[in-house]
């Protein structure tokens, strides 16, 4: 299985994906910094953070940009790299492998799922220290909730990586089923909204079973895309 990831990765050119990975990881370091230490977020009459709601220090406004971010990316790469690959039938070369269908299809999510879940665990990890790193010197107009020096920190920022790359193995199924890599990106987007809509003073955001749920729901959503392929034609 793991000679199998790594020609997924070889066959998709993962290094493509770092290199937008590394730029959006960039661009978040640059909003975040602006945001927590140059008062982008300040409302201009009372100089007062004017923050998303469940989002007043420095740790959830990291998540919640970062696993914006992170889960369209996810998905954008299992649309390029699994639904494309249904769609314009390159799996059938795959499929002449004396290698059993299902095999394959789960070495092309596993592929995609370990790079982009080590991805955002790099991504978050960068963010937090140059925010820390940063705060020894400046003042932050957020709360400074986090210490580097805490290893709870490393196991949440691995544990909520996975929890986000699982999660979008529930876009991957739409696009399976639609058999288009658009369908895929439109179901991250409604994901978004599932996750981190707010109606009210509601949101599901501040319910720590929500993503245990969509984390089950990713998983279901994985076995029924292999559910069947060795007897599915893809043509």
């Amino acid at each position: 299985m793991g000679k199998l990831i790594v020609l997924e990765w070889k066959k998709n050119r993962a290094g493509r994906y770092g290199l937008v990975a590394a730029i959006l990881t960039a661009a978040l370091a640059l909003f975040l910094f602006a945001q927590v230490y140059l008062g982008i977020a300040n409302d201009p009459v009372t100089g007062v953070p004017d923050a998303a709601p469940g989002t007043f220090n420095i740790s959830s406004q990291v998540e919640l940009v970062s696993n914006v971010t992170f889960l369209v990316f996810t998905c954008v790469m299992l649309a390029g790299c699994v639904t494309s690959a249904q769609r314009r039938k390159t799996m059938l070369v795959m499929y002449t492998y004396p290698i059993p269908r299902k095999k394959l299809m789960l070495a092309q999510i596993l592929a995609v799922w370990i790079f982009s879940a080590a991805a955002l665990a790099l991504a978050k990890l960068l963010l937090y220290g140059m925010l820390f790193a940063a705060g020894q010197i400046l003042e932050p107009d957020f709360p400074m909730d986090y210490t580097l020096f805490a290893p709870d920190l490393y196991l949440q920022i691995v544990l909520k990586a996975v929890v986000i790359a699982t999660v979008s193995l529930i876009a991957m199924l739409a696009g399976q089923v639609f058999r288009s890599a658009k369908a895929t990106i439109i179901a991250s987007l409604l994901l978004l909204v599932l996750m981190n809509g707010t109606v009210g003073p509601f949101s599901l955001a501040d319910h720590a079973a929500v993503p245990l749920v969509l984390s089950a729901a990713g998983v279901i959503c994985a076995a029924a895309t292999l559910t069947g392929v060795d007897r599915r034609d893809v043509i």
